[in-house]
């Protein structure tokens, strides 16, 4: 435990203002910077102005606050590159926390302790569009951080982010600094927002929390882009999901132009207005300020709130789940499952592979918007293919993917450094695939290296039941495995128990070996007790596995079938090609009941399930299993069956046929809106899940637009009261 975290337990902290602000109010020229060629280079002023330097950290330690930041924002490589300054990265953030330490320790002789907080800004340029590769960046942090540890910070800030892949591979390069010299302090991480809601690179708010909090951050806020009221909603957001402590360093308001100089209109009493307000509302821990505030906005935060604020208990709502660069989504999917896509994998989709080792990446791209098309969650890569070097592979698959789709990323290799390469290029919390015991739990081992790189980059781990002594075949041998995978986790290496997702595992139910009949069974029972057994863990299933060796058809319907009976055991995900899960009520009944024999081995004498299931679909079309043939069914019914089933094709020639002996409105009343009442009913019995049900609405409000035209405006006259409630 460090001071810093003591006093944040005990009380509200404020922190200083803008460092731009003041010095630009000094007038300085370029002497003042060393030179001509260094003006502009604020970061050098440690060296060349510290009386400077110092003199601002005690305007602002002399309003009250508790804690300066060093005047470091740009002092790494890459930045300070730009004034041929790199060589002095050490020498500077080293200088600059000495000054800072002085003024503070000096300011701390009331007996009150004061704080020095190295700031790590982002830098100019951004990884996730390729500006720079994760590597050196992330190195250039780390020797940053490793000065302003020497010269005596109390906690690193990585502020200002932009980018989240540029904020991890600071909070990344920070530990790393901290292991190197022997010394651990406390890290906060502020994300700016801009006036688009976004950050930067187009994250919401939901997104950076997921991914940054993974990383195991003390504290997480916001600095910088806009004034305290653009920030409001997402502190909100903030303080109803955070587990860390929360901060808040807004701008003073939104800059404009006065005189060709940038004027900021937020006065000090906003300032103080706006942080009781955050304070109060959404029990933030860390208040100050950024560009445009001065000594009077902290003087005036200080004297609103105190030295003595206690801070406000909140009672965050976790959802545990992953996020793409851009968006969170929860594990938990109400009433669904969490669709991972098995169409980005090379080993399971040919038309993958091959445009992968054709270089058509354009078509891998397109893959990853089909399968967000079909229903998927998240997407599964997977590069390996013999004779190939899997980084090379993953380098370009995953610097495409990280941006190009929209979803997040499962990594799955048998190769720890291919899941490497591909986390350097994804900013969003990822999951790997996979971590086993089959290597044993020592160092260096399969599983070794996997926690290691969950913990270090923020990513959740599918866990195999797989031992030394094999891929675990009952229920009984499973937990056991997966007990010891959670524990070791957990306790040795410090993963959360809401980032384990356990892969129970099942063969092929279509072998007709005696020793696989129960496997369906097992798995089914595994999953129900993992749910029970394992607080917070998740489970998954690489669902093709159960039907492999059958027709496409036959495939098509275990595939469903085994799904829902996992789901009822308690199944949160699966890996699927989310187009060929049927709903239960699209399933022939005797063809349901056949293969829930197959999976539960429900065998009799002359009645073997697997034999009949295989002569069921010996000559069944796979797409007679997926899509039934309407053209016998009057028109109207094929209206109804199209909303059930969420079938557009056809569409709009079967509503201009209806139009021939029905006006538009009473084809919405008493065709379409049947059909959605029957999409309603099988979703209440479990008969259809969330994203089938989403199909049938984006039908309806398909078949809507094409009948709007041919609505009159009578039949939008005389309308009573609408009620419109969701859930």
């Amino acid at each position: 435990m460090s001071a810093f975290l003591d006093a944040l337990a005990e009380r509200v902290l404020v922190f200083d203002g803008a460092f731009g602000t003041w010095m630009q109010d000094q007038h300085l020229t370029a002497d003042d910077f060393g030179g001509p060629a260094l003006e502009g280079c604020n970061e050098m002023l440690v060296l060349t102005r510290p009386d400077l330097v110092s003199q601002m950290h005690d305007e602002y330690f002399g309003t009250g606050i508790d804690a300066v930041e060093t005047a470091t924002f740009g002092a790494f490589d890459l930045v300070l590159n730009e004034y041929d300054l790199a060589h002095r990265t050490h020498e500077i953030n080293v200088a600059a926390a000495r000054l800072a330490r002085e003024v503070a320790d000096r300011h701390a002789a009331d007996g009150r302790p004061r704080f020095v907080i190295g700031s790590v800004g982002p830098g100019t340029k951004l990884p996730s569009l390729g500006h720079i590769a994760f590597a050196p960046l992330r190195d250039g942090f780390q020797e940053q951080v490793e000065g302003l540890l020497e010269g005596g910070i109390d906690v690193v800030l990585v502020e200002t982010v932009q980018d989240l892949l540029q904020g991890k591979a600071a909070i990344i390069g920070a530990r790393r600094a901290m292991a190197a010299a022997g010394r651990q302090v406390p890290i906060m991480v502020q994300v700016t927002v801009e006036t688009t809601g976004r950050l930067l690179v187009g994250s919401e708010i939901g997104a950076a929390l997921t991914a940054l909090e993974a990383m195991g951050p003390d504290v997480i806020g916001l600095n910088c882009a806009t004034g305290p009221a653009e920030m409001t909603e997402h502190l909100r957001y903030l303080a109803q999901h955070a587990r860390t402590y929360l901060s808040c360093l807004p701008n003073a308001g939104l800059p404009s132009v006065v005189d060709g100089h940038t004027h900021y209109d937020l006065t000090p009493t906003a300032l103080a207005d706006a942080h009781e307000r955050f304070v109060t509302d959404f029990g933030i821990n860390i208040v100050g300020g950024c560009c445009g505030t001065t000594p009077a906005h902290l003087r005036a935060v200080v004297e609103r709130l105190g030295n003595d604020r206690r801070p406000v208990a909140r009672t965050p709502e976790f959802e545990p789940g992953c996020s793409s660069i851009y968006s969170h989504v929860p594990f938990h999917q109400e009433l669904s499952y969490l669709a991972i896509g098995e169409r980005t994998n090379a080993n399971g989709s040919k038309k993958f592979r091959d445009a992968m080792l054709e270089g058509d990446y354009d078509v891998c791209v397109a893959m990853t918007r089909d399968q967000v098309r079909e229903g998927a969650h998240v997407l599964d890569v997977c590069v390996d293919y013999v004779g190939r070097d899997g980084t090379l592979d993953m380098e370009e698959i995953a610097s495409r993917f990280a941006t190009q789709a929209s979803l997040p990323l499962v990594f799955d290799s048998t190769e720890p450094q291919v899941m490497e390469q591909g986390l350097q290029h994804h900013g969003g919390k990822a999951i790997l695939n996979s971590a086993n015991l089959e290597e044993g739990e020592g160092e260096g081992k399969r599983m070794d290296r996997v926690f290691k790189l969950a913990r270090e980059y923020g990513a959740a781990v599918i866990c195999l039941t797989i031992d030394e002594e094999g891929q675990a075949r009952d229920a009984d041998w499973k937990l056991r495995v997966a007990h010891r995978i959670y524990d070791l986790a957990t306790q040795k290496y410090g993963l959360d128990p809401t980032d384990l997702i356990f892969d129970p595992l099942t063969f092929p139910l279509s072998a007709g070996s005696e020793d696989l009949r129960r496997d369906g069974i097992e798995t089914i029972a595994a999953i129900r007790r993992i749910k029970a057994e394992l607080p917070g863990a998740s489970t998954v299933l690489g669902l093709s596995n159960v039907s492999f060796g059958l027709k496409p058809a036959a495939r098509h319907v275990l595939n469903s079938v085994f799904l829902h009976e996992c789901m009822e055991a308690g199944l949160d995900a699966a890996i699927v090609h989310a187009a060929r899960i049927l709903p239960m009520h699209r399933i022939d009944e005797h063809h349901r009941e056949v293969a829930l024999d197959l999976v539960y081995d429900r065998r009799r004498e002359g009645y073997d399930p697997l034999q009949e299931f295989i002569t069921l679909f010996e000559h069944v079309d796979p797409h007679a299993v997926e899509r039934e043939d309407l053209a016998s069914l009057p028109v109207d019914e094929r209206l109804k069956r199209r909303i059930i089933d969420g079938n557009r094709d056809g569409l709009e020639a079967d509503l201009d046929a209806q139009l021939a002996d029905m006006p538009a409105l009473a084809i919405v009343n008493d065709v379409l809106l049947d059909g959605m009442k029957v999409v309603g009913d099988l979703f209440g019995r479990g008969e259809m899940q969330l994203p089938f049900v989403l199909q049938s609405a984006e039908t309806m409000k398909a078949a809507v637009s094409h009948l709007e035209p041919h609505m009159e405006k009578a039949d939008s006259a005389g309308k009573g009261t609408v009620v419109l409630a969701t859930v």
